[in-house]
């Protein structure tokens, strides 16, 4: 699996058999950032806010996964799980779909978690390899939140997603340099591209940050 971080909660992942997914693609007007055309096989949107359902920049005949359930294109195997936005269970600013995908690794993409999950939850999602987590707060669970989701799920890898960015005019959210911080990897150097197979997956938990693409 390589995975393409094109910034807030979007990422481009390719699989071992060669299928392309995007998750969250936002408006480049909405939050200042560049995103680039690209051609999908799937997109999953965790949720209907523009900074993170904007498809007119997908190309191809994508699946479109935004709600719950199970399922797969050309071998990509997906399950859609309900949360919420908020800690008010949706009242403030509404659902979240949270996505485990399977490849030869399972991948966890978090939307736009706004709550922590209880255990029956995590129960039900079952093991992942690779963490996709918000760290920025404010609109999602922040990073001593995320710290804690880290330590309940233990993935092989986490990579941080959806905090502060140059050129963030709201400047509402924390820089993933607080959650390296917490979670000790300070010395964490951005990379452009992850490439992961079930049998490089070590027992020691590993923290990437991905450099934006667009």
């Amino acid at each position: 699996m390589d995975i393409k971080y094109f910034g807030r909660s979007s990422f481009l992942i390719k699989t071992k058999k060669g299928a392309t997914l995007v998750t969250d693609p936002f408006d480049p007007k909405f939050i200042n950032m560049k995103f680039p055309r690209t051609e999908a096989d799937v997109v999953t949107i965790s949720h209907h806010h523009p900074d993170h359902d904007f498809l007119s920049q997908i190309s191809g005949r994508p699946l479109i996964v935004d709600w719950p359930g199970q399922f797969e294109k050309k071998g990509i195997r997906i399950a859609g799980f309900k949360s919420y936005h908020d800690k008010q269970k949706g009242a403030d600013r509404g659902e979240n779909i949270l996505f485990k995908i399977e490849d030869d690794v399972t991948l966890l993409h978090c939307g736009d978690l706004g709550v922590i999950p209880d255990d029956s939850f995590l129960d039900e999602i079952g093991e992942v390899d690779i963490l996709m987590v918000p760290v920025g707060g404010h609109y999602t669970i922040d990073s001593s939140e995320a710290l804690e989701l880290v330590k309940k799920i233990e993935p092989s890898i986490v990579i941080p997603m959806h905090y502060h960015y140059t050129g963030d005019a709201e400047n509402k959210l924390e820089p993933v340099e607080n959650f390296l911080k917490k979670i000790g990897a300070e010395n964490a150097v951005p990379i452009a591209k992850l490439t992961v197979k079930k049998e490089d997956l070590g027992e020691e938990m590993k923290v990437v940050v991905l450099e934006t693409i667009a």
